[in-house]
């Protein structure tokens, strides 16, 4: 007697049939965002690699204007570099026609990149917390079925009245399955999730270095 797949299935619960659809579906969920959070990060680096050399420039010559007004476009709001960029110069500019000081001027300036990095961080961080419940809940989602599994198997046995083989095969079987599934989703979700982790750390890493050189040239100059 075959007891592949295709039979293990058809010897599953209604319970335990249904686990493993939620496990599934879990994991295409999984699949989903993390292509979709990969599509992001790509557009963001992309569009950082094309504008960043174009506003070091203008800021190089002194346009902050023509340097806020490129960032601050609706294309390249995708880029991280850019935003941090038109948050710092909106903000330096504001408090310099309101004639602060230049210290509180520069002190505005961080604290735009900074806002902006929290924020533009958040939206790269948009998903993530979906991927850590499943990986957490994923296991114990698959321990309900292997539960069901078990009891089907002890079921087998009643209503055979014998422990051999034959009598708890799809039991053992169907809780197996289950366990399996919830595994494999919870690592999966994990992987991805950490992978996504790593990524959003590196951006955002870079977005501090942008908030710092912004500042710098702010302080260099504003003592010219």
């Amino acid at each position: 007697m075959q007891f592949g797949l295709i039979e293990m299935w058809q010897a599953m619960g209604v319970v335990a049939k249904t686990v493993a659809i939620v496990l599934i579906l879990l994991s295409v969920i999984t699949i989903y965002l993390f292509i979709e959070r990969q599509l992001v990060f790509a557009r963001a680096r992309k569009k950082s690699l094309a504008v960043a050399p174009k506003l070091a420039e203008l800021m190089k010559n002194g346009q902050l204007k023509e340097a806020m007004s490129l960032a601050s476009k609706k294309e390249n709001k995708v880029s991280h570099l850019a935003r941090v960029t038109a948050a710092g110069i909106e903000e330096f500019l504001g408090a310099k026609e309101s004639n602060l000081t230049v210290e509180e001027q520069i002190e505005s300036a961080q604290r735009g990149c900074e806002r902006a990095r929290s924020l533009f961080t958040q939206e790269l961080k948009r998903g993530l917390s979906i991927m850590a419940t499943i990986a957490t809940s994923s296991p114990f989602i698959g321990l309900f079925g292997t539960i069901f599994g078990i009891i089907n198997a002890f079921r087998g046995m009643a209503m055979t009245g014998s422990g051999g083989i034959g009598a708890v095969a799809a039991g053992i079987a169907e809780a197996l399955v289950t366990t399996a599934f919830g595994i494999g989703v919870a690592v999966i979700a994990l992987w991805t999730f950490n992978s996504l982790n790593t990524k959003i750390e590196v951006y955002n890493t870079e977005m501090e270095n942008t908030t710092s050189q912004i500042v710098d040239y702010f302080i260099r100059t504003s003592g010219k």
